[in-house]
């Protein structure tokens, strides 16, 4: 982590497939997506998608580890176009449980180990 870095939460690497809900302040449906992630840490996620998220609005993520699934509710907290016309978007969780906590304790631990064997 660079020096001048002001996440509190360090990143790990991971490429995964997750889908996304983002809602309005009603709970209606604005839109359903799938993106992939790029990096996560038990603060937030960096996911790239085709389409920008609209920041408005609140982002449910399902986040799949071996056989389950868990959905983590989170704010957008920055998005930029890339290069390859896609999306990345910080998303800053929220809503966080214990239940939640731990199981994106064993995902960073599952994508720590892939990390080292790249």
């Amino acid at each position: 982590m660079a020096i001048d870095d002001k996440r509190k939460d360090p990143r790990i690497q991971s490429t995964n497939l997750i889908s996304y809900v983002s809602c309005d302040e009603n709970d209606q449906v604005i839109r359903q997506g799938m993106g992939r992630t790029l990096n996560v840490s038990e603060g937030g996620i960096l996911l790239e998608t085709h389409v920008p998220i609209d920041p408005h609005y609140v982002v449910t993520l399902t986040i799949a580890l071996e056989d389950e699934l868990m959905e983590f509710r989170g704010r957008i907290a920055h998005s930029n176009k890339r290069e390859n016309g896609g999306f990345a978007t910080g998303i800053k969780f929220i809503d966080m449980n214990e239940e939640k906590r731990q199981f994106l304790g064993q995902y960073i631990i599952f994508f720590r180990g892939q990390e080292t064997m790249v």
